[in-house]
């Protein structure tokens, strides 16, 4: 895990567990804000679709794990591939790219892994709820269509919004819990 974080062309030390847990609470809270605020445009007809690209995009600068990039080291453990070509524009105008570390960074060892493992295995159990919940509002809709009436969202929305948040964590709460409950790393400082 990385004890820093380049921010707007700032360093932002995140090596004290107080510092990660703000930076997750941040960030579940912004994907929930641009979430309702999606809903006001257009009840995510179009627009959900921005949702799971956020939420990419947040992976990718800030939490990692799944990539390049964020605080967790890439969880397949392999370094990218070397590349000529500058830094994507985005991550220039926002003044977040670093240079890549070197190949023997992104191994991990055995407490990492075990760690990563955990993580998943806590974040596919949370997954795993929210689709039953799916799963039993589409059971509940095929069923009782009619009861549903004093309820003023359709089920097929509820459905929807239930995906797109279930979409939300399953690719970032590894990562979450990895910052969340890792101790207080030492400051390179």
């Amino acid at each position: 895990m990385r004890a820093e974080l380049v921010l707007m062309g700032k360093r932002v030390d995140m090596a004290p567990r107080t510092n990660r847990r703000a930076l997750v609470v941040l960030i579940y809270a912004g994907l929930a804000a641009l979430m309702a605020g999606l809903w006001m445009v257009d009840g995510w007809h179009v627009t959900g679709v921005y949702l799971v690209f956020a939420t990419i995009l947040v992976n990718r600068l800030f939490l990692g794990g799944y990539g390049i990039g964020g605080l967790i080291k890439p969880f397949n453990g392999k370094a990218p591939k070397r590349s000529e070509a500058p830094p994507p524009f985005l991550m220039l105008a926002l003044r977040v790219y670093q240079p890549a570390p070197e190949e023997s960074e992104y191994r991990s060892d055995e407490r990492e892994l075990r760690q990563r493992d955990r993580a998943h295995y806590q974040a596919y159990q949370v997954v795993t709820v929210a689709l039953a919940v799916v799963w039993l509002l589409a059971d509940w809709k095929l069923s009782a269509s009619r009861l549903l009436a004093w309820v003023p969202v359709s089920a097929d929305l509820m459905l929807y919004g239930l995906v797109l948040a279930a979409i939300v964590v399953s690719v970032t709460l590894p990562q979450a819990l990895l910052l969340w409950t890792e101790p207080d790393m030492e400051s390179e400082a």
